[in-house]
């Protein structure tokens, strides 16, 4: 989920927050709650050993279960071991915050509006989500 991967329509790059957040609103509502819990990510302060082993692990788990390049499942194995793993309460606040501010880059598009309201009215929803983007992010080796 790089910012510098990727074209958008009429070839460009999708390089802001707004522009990757548009291209997501027609997609499914899981990848739209994925990328805006992947955007505010940046907010969420977890110590990188704890963030590297808990991936790890999440990483045996799906090759555990066959094929490790099958589709993330939001409430698979893999995802939920990760959620679990990482779930303190001063992370969920900092999701919080990253997602609040996050207000301005969906105004307008109704689609990523009902999408962040949706995200900010249910923690749970979204430390689930956070997960999957964290396990995407580091499935995909983008760094």
């Amino acid at each position: 989920m790089s910012a510098r991967t990727g074209g958008g329509r009429c070839g460009m790059p999708r390089t802001t927050p707004r522009d990757w957040i548009r291209a997501a609103e027609r997609g499914a509502p899981e990848e739209q709650w994925t990328l805006l819990c992947f955007l505010a990510r940046r907010d969420v302060e977890i110590d990188e050993t704890e963030l590297h082993a808990a991936i790890r692990r999440a990483e045996l788990l799906l090759a555990a279960g066959g094929d490790p390049h099958r589709p993330l499942e939001l409430y698979g194995r893999a995802v939920t071991a990760l959620a679990d793993d990482l779930d303190e309460p001063p992370a969920r606040e900092q999701l919080a915050a990253g997602l609040d501010a996050l207000t301005t880059e969906v105004a307008g598009l109704r689609g990523a509006t009902e999408a962040l309201r949706l995200l900010r009215s249910d923690g749970d929803l979204a430390w689930q989500c956070f997960a999957m983007a964290l396990l995407a992010d580091a499935l995909t080796g983008d760094d």
